[in-house]
């Protein structure tokens, strides 16, 4: 028996070390902040234990010692974070991905758009922070665990919207492209680019002075905290926000079957009686939680946050650009300006893809006002007026008033970047 206990015990503390072990490695060593090679440090050459002590007696080794800035577009879908996401895919020093976490969505709760589980939302979370941490690193290859099928040899198919990523669509990454191809569009990508080699993809990443991530798969700013406070990130949070009512018309005629009872609601005047407004509901709590966090300023924001409404960039989208880059720290190259002056002055016809940018920016932002009957908007003040208030949106009091575009339902507001 005296041996048995002792086997059992060996056993335990070996479970114990192993796991120690396991934690230590994700949490430090995958970021791969320390050791660096430099005369202070030496080379990588030294073994284990003296790197160990030298990231534990040094704590400023484990920073961002590239200084890269770290960028995190916080958005909702259909407001506007493509737009935005283009205008740092656009500049040539920064690495930009659309919506990786949509991987981590599929692959971990596939139908999470219906769950309402707070369970399924940790879990999400807890994935995508982790995922946005390495993809900060420049470390692509821990998308292969979301992808599916998994990615062979390092190579996929399956990454969503690769050609949404000007980086991925260039060289080294794509080497196939020629001149002519300098300007391609996203579906073009694909079919001349080919398969996507994550090495390739991460050596182009740590080749770029910064990385740009967009996504509408975190609900509030808080949800980021442990990734704005990591010392190994120079994590930046450019919250985007829109006019919820701007949101449900771009939502009910983007995504028709999802939001079919809202499109009944508007044709008929009546509303069904198992209408899901969380749909609607879901979007204006998150907004609150997520800009009352943010306006009241808390320390381990300070510096890092800043609200943009996507009103604002739309009807002066030069001007904001360039408050956004300075707040950044970024000089804003030619290669956004050009963007922005190409892709903000469209007709009615240049924004056929549901996921477009071209566009007429200032008349996108109010077309709302003619596409919802004013018993939806009615209900939306109703339903989301905290938000609406908080955010500086005005409410209409009438049909008249709604359609009346000479009568601005957005409030002059200056927000501040928190510095």
């Amino acid at each position: 028996m005296q041996c048995s206990w002792k086997a059992v015990l060996l056993l335990a503390l070996a479970s114990i070390a192993i796991q120690y072990t396991a934690i230590r490695t994700f949490t430090a060593k995958s970021f791969h902040s320390c050791p660096i090679p430099n005369p202070v440090n030496c080379s990588l050459s030294q073994d284990a234990d003296t790197a160990d002590r030298l990231c534990d007696e040094s704590p400023t080794f484990a920073y961002n010692l590239s200084r890269k800035t770290h960028i995190l577009i916080l958005a909702t879908t259909r407001s506007g974070s493509s737009f935005v996401g283009q205008l740092f895919n656009q500049h040539f020093d920064v690495f930009y991905l659309f919506e990786p976490l949509y991987h981590v969505q599929y692959t971990l709760i596939p139908k999470l758009t219906q769950s309402k589980s707070t369970t399924d939302r940790r879990v999400m979370l807890g994935a995508s922070r982790d995922l946005l941490r390495s993809l900060y690193d420049c470390d692509l290859y821990f998308l292969e665990n979301y992808i599916k099928p998994q990615p062979v040899n390092h190579t996929t198919d399956r990454l969503f919207r690769r050609g949404a990523s000007k980086a991925l669509c260039s060289p080294p990454v794509c080497e196939s492209l020629g001149a002519v191809d300098l300007h391609l569009e996203e579906g073009d990508c694909v079919k001349k680019c080919g398969t996507l080699n994550l090495t390739l993809a991460t050596e182009s990443c740590r080749e770029h002075g910064h990385v740009a991530i967009k996504t509408v798969r975190v609900p509030e700013v808080n949800d980021l905290r442990a990734l704005v406070e990591d010392p190994r990130l120079n994590l930046k949070v450019i919250q985007l926000v829109r006019d919820p009512r701007g949101i449900l018309a771009s939502r009910s005629e983007t995504f028709r079957d999802t939001y079919r009872l809202w499109r009944i609601w508007d044709g008929t005047g009546r509303k069904p009686y198992n209408l899901d407004v969380t749909q609607l509901t879901t979007v204006c709590e998150d907004f609150w939680n997520s800009v009352s966090t943010g306006l009241t300023r808390p320390p381990w924001l300070k510096g890092k946050y800043m609200l943009v409404r996507y009103e604002d960039l739309a009807r002066n989208p030069m001007k904001k650009t360039e408050e956004i880059y300075d707040f950044l720290g970024i000089p804003m190259d030619s290669n956004v300006e050009r963007w922005i002056q190409n892709n903000t002055r469209g007709d009615r016809s240049s924004s056929k893809h549901k996921y477009g940018t071209v566009r007429n920016s200032a008349a996108t932002a109010e077309k709302w006002r003619f596409r919802l009957s004013y018993e939806i908007v009615a209900f939306t003040q109703r339903a989301c007026q905290p938000v609406l208030a908080q955010l500086g949106y005005r409410t209409a009091a009438s049909e008249e008033e709604l359609k009346n575009l000479s009568v601005s339902l957005v409030e002059d507001r200056d927000f501040l970047p928190f510095s």
